[in-house]
């Protein structure tokens, strides 16, 4: 944990004696099933996150984004994720073979609360599913399918606080780096990164799908 620390919480008590515990509505508020509320918000939300393991406990977070409502919602308890073209590193699937849970924060534009699911999850190629996931005729070529353990509506002080969504509020970007730039001095390749630029750009335009 590094000697710099001095007073490491290592005890639930701990961590209830410095922040409280919940109340009633809290610990109340998570269910195994998918409401109206629920679908109605899936429904609107073009963005997620998706967190998954392996069996050595190394974690990974996934963004994945597409039109408003992408996910499916199959049944009370099922839903279903598209995996567009990517990298191909496939680290939500690997870690899916070695543990087969997950936890999801599904965003929507403009709106500060979230919605959070957990559940076990496996992957498919039914063509059945990967059609009704189609976009310009391109079908996915796997999807993930989540059978939900638990979802609840995340209260929006965080998104209050980061001001996420008013965009007078974002931080001046001057001095970072691009995607192009970093790739290739962090992977020290041998392109110029105007070259990596145009890559990107073309593997953004003729890859979404």
């Amino acid at each position: 944990m590094g000697a710099r620390f001095s007073e490491v919480v290592t005890t639930e008590a701990e961590i209830h004696a410095a922040i409280g515990h919940s109340g009633h509505r809290v610990r109340t508020k998570a269910v195994a099933v998918l409401d109206d509320h629920c679908r109605a918000f899936i429904a609107k939300s073009p963005f997620l996150f998706i967190a998954s393991c392996d069996a050595d406990g190394n974690m990974d977070v996934s963004p994945k984004g597409d039109p408003p409502g992408f996910v499916r919602v199959l049944d009370e308890s099922t839903l279903a994720i598209p995996d567009r073209p990517g990298n191909r590193r496939a680290d939500t699937f690997s870690n899916l073979r070695q543990r087969p849970h997950v936890g999801l924060l599904f965003l929507i534009p403009g709106r500060p609360d979230t919605l959070r699911v957990n559940g076990s999850a496996f992957i498919v190629r039914d063509q059945w599913l990967r059609d009704q996931m189609a976009v310009g005729g391109k079908a996915p070529d796997l999807a993930l399918v989540v059978n939900i353990q638990e979802v609840f509506f995340h209260c929006p002080k965080c998104v209050v606080r980061s001001k996420l969504w008013d965009s007078a509020q974002w931080p001046d970007l001057t001095g970072l780096a691009s995607f192009a730039q970093m790739k290739v001095e962090r992977g020290r390749l041998e392109v110029s990164v105007e070259e990596m630029e145009t890559l990107v750009a073309k593997n953004t335009r003729e890859r979404l799908y």
